[in-house]
């Protein structure tokens, strides 16, 4: 099928399929697992079946489209939430969630299946929704073969024992260490570049282990030209001897890596703001040669014509940056332009991306070089070091098959951060076990209700919680699901056992609308989704999706209008929140934040994208995403089976005035082919 000859991991697994046995690959970032899936795609195809790939995230299901599509046309197919297109199809990529969903659904699509590809396998370790992987794997019909593609996990045999359990299915797990492009670490401290870690500890930590806790010794400014300088010390603080030094400069790494010739390069970094910034800065030194400058521009302003962009402000923008070599990345940027950028890239024109991490998740774009800005994270709480995995996923991308014989990592480090304790079991370390992340949202647990009625304790037995958890913790989760369901029964979403119906009219309406189900489906039944006008649906749906950024910002400002709309709802959520904390239930049901409303009833008006951006405490592109996720919620409504025909009527209509213009995924990905 290929023509290039199979590494041994590839050969096994490929034999594996062929002989339609389930496989699990666990292979570092880089080392073409994507080879394998080709093969089960084919076969499936080949035998007169039909495969569905899913993958963790909308930008990826879309790659994988378009790749496909080269291959195979019309036969590939695309169920992402805000795109549909042929639903028929024998192939089919879709997101997990989607995947998950079509299970409980009815298993019709999958009676043809032969195979079923997750990859990215190690989301079942991602907190908000690894249980998502869980439970598709969980559901998949025996007759389907599965093949899981994950990064580098040290219990892949445990992941696949626990799916011959469940499944009473032979799972074949192939493991693979060896990178075929290896990597070469370097180290930039005190603004120094090190390649080996004796001299690191000895020159940039002065031989010690973990320095003093304290305030970082500089701080940072700019000059009006955008380009950083190092203010000095913080009044009061006194530098122990590990501080000594000049600090690191990101420009002058640049300056090396261009030295070394290990351009394109790739940088990381967590924050939107300092993506941006860092680009302005790595501009102005103008990286591009005279005549790439010129190429670069004319594939420019050739695709934001593709991509009728060409008239966006940050469009113009990044064409500044462009021309001198430069893009950046982030989720905050529009959609197309985030596609040229790729396109870009995979041109290899430009010298350096500065982006966020999710560059790093399976998107095939390596590189030659990678550079982390920092081996600290935020999640819920304060900066921590990252985890083995995150850094593998990132530094993964280094080093292009077929073309570089060795990749660059390169680690900007402070001592006063990060010990050098942490610092070697980062670079040396195993990656993290994967554990199961199992909690049951309301919209599975009453999919389960219908089926199985009270007898949830044999699906719980078959989950990888139950599999690896111990006695105390397996109680405590059968417990959380008891309480769960003494909420549904109090607030009448179920009949008691021995009913004809199992569901009420509610829970009829709640079983397809996951992650907002006890909201939506209590306005429901109060008729007040029923009462409300386009507009004002439209603005409570987006408050529902809306997820406020940490940073806060200023108090949120409710017209007389929207207070008019937000008060029953919050009164509506207060109550099922007061019966969640009678039981213990944690986290409680999200509510809506109306932050975007203004940028909602400007856009279903009718108003021009730009106009609408102006009124949003958003980016172009969050916006944009945020929308999409209201476009996929009016789906849910119109197809909900309770729902009254005037209520799914009013839903298409309102779909259709939000997905239009720049929020259409499906146009988007068209002009893509």
């Amino acid at each position: 099928m290929h023509p290039f000859p199979y590494d041994p991991f590839q050969q096994e697994a490929v034999q594996s399929i062929r002989e339609g046995v389930s496989v699990f690959v666990s292979a570092p970032t880089g080392s073409g697992k994507t080879v394998i899936a080709e093969v089960a795609v084919e076969e499936a195809l080949r035998a007169g079946g039909m495969a569905i790939y899913t993958a963790p995230i909308k930008a990826l299901s879309n790659q994988k489209f378009r790749d496909f599509y080269v291959r195979y046309g019309e036969k590939v197919g695309i169920l992402t939430g805000d795109i549909t297109l042929n639903p028929d199809a024998p192939l089919l990529i879709m997101t997990t969630e989607i995947c998950r969903n079509s299970l409980f659904e009815g298993k019709e699509r999958f009676a043809r299946c032969r195979w079923v590809i997750f990859d990215e396998g190690h989301y079942l370790d991602d907190p908000e929704r690894g249980t998502v992987w869980e439970e598709a794997l969980l559901l998949t019909p025996r007759e389907t073969e599965i093949l899981a593609l994950s990064a580098t996990i040290p219990n892949a045999q445990q992941l696949a024992t626990w799916i011959e359990q469940i499944h009473g299915r032979p799972v074949r797990v192939i493991q693979e260490e060896h990178r075929p492009v290896p990597l070469k670490v370097a180290f930039q401290c005190h603004d120094q570049l090190y390649w080996e870690m004796g001299r690191l500890k000895t020159e940039g930590y002065r031989g010690s282990d973990r320095p003093p806790a304290g305030r970082r010794p500089f701080r940072m400014g700019r000059h009006r030209g955008g380009k950083y300088y190092f203010r000095k010390a913080r009044p009061g603080f006194v530098p122990a001897p590990e501080h000594r030094g000049p600090p690191n400069r990101a420009d002058h790494l640049l300056r090396e890596i261009q030295k070394a010739g290990h351009f394109p390069c790739l940088y990381f970094t967590f924050s939107r703001k300092r993506v941006e910034d860092l680009a302005w800065e790595f501009a102005a030194l103008r990286l591009a040669s005279p005549e790439i400058r010129q190429q670069l521009l004319s594939r420019f302003d050739e695709l934001c014509r593709k991509y009728e962009i060409s008239h966006e402000r940050s469009a113009a923008g990044m064409r500044e940056l462009v021309q001198q070599g430069v893009a950046y990345h982030h989720a905050g940027l529009l959609p197309t332009l985030k596609e040229v950028v790729e396109v870009l890239f995979t041109s290899r024109l430009i010298q350096v991306i500065v982006t966020t991490e999710t560059f790093a998740l399976g998107i095939n774009m390596p590189a030659r070089s990678v550079v982390l800005d920092t081996l600290l994270k935020r999640s819920d709480g304060p900066r921590t070091v990252m985890r083995v995995r995150e850094l593998s996923q990132m530094a993964g991308r280094a080093g292009r098959r077929g073309m570089d014989e060795t990749g660059f990592v390169y680690l900007r480090i402070n001592p006063g951060e990060i010990s050098f304790s942490q610092l070697s079991n980062l670079i040396q370390g195993k990656p993290e076990q994967v554990s199961s992340r199992f909690n049951l949202t309301y919209a599975t647990l009453l999919n389960l209700y219908r089926s199985l009625e009270q007898n949830l304790m044999p699906f719980y037995k078959k989950t990888l919680h139950a599999f690896q958890a111990t006695a105390v913790q397996q109680r405590e989760a059968l417990s959380l699901i008891e309480r769960k369901l003494e909420l549904l029964k109090r607030l009448g979403y179920i009949h008691p056992p021995g009913s004809v119906q199992r569901l009420s009219a509610k829970g009829n309406f709640a079983v397809s609308i996951y992650g907002y189900e006890l909201f939506l489906s209590e306005l429901f039944e109060l008729g007040m989704l029923e009462r409300l006008g386009l507009i004002d649906l439209g603005m409570l749906l987006l408050a529902l999706v809306y997820e406020p950024r940490r940073s806060g910002g200023p108090p949120l400002h409710l017209t007389h209008h929207l207070r008019d709309l937000a008060d029953p709802a919050y009164q509506v959520l207060e109550a099922i929140h007061r019966e969640e904390r009678k039981l213990r239930i944690s986290p409680l049901t999200k509510g809506p934040a109306f932050h975007l409303s203004a940028a909602m009833e400007r856009w279903i008006a009718g108003a021009a994208f730009d106009r609408t951006v102006e009124t949003a405490q958003a980016a172009e592109g969050e916006l944009i995403r945020y929308f999409r996720m209201t476009v996929q919620l009016c789906r849910a409504l119109a197809a909900a089976p309770a729902a009254s025909k005037s209520l799914k009527d009013k839903a298409g209509t309102l779909l259709r005035r939000i997905n239009r213009d720049q929020v259409d995924a499906e146009a988007e990905l068209r002009r893509s082919l």
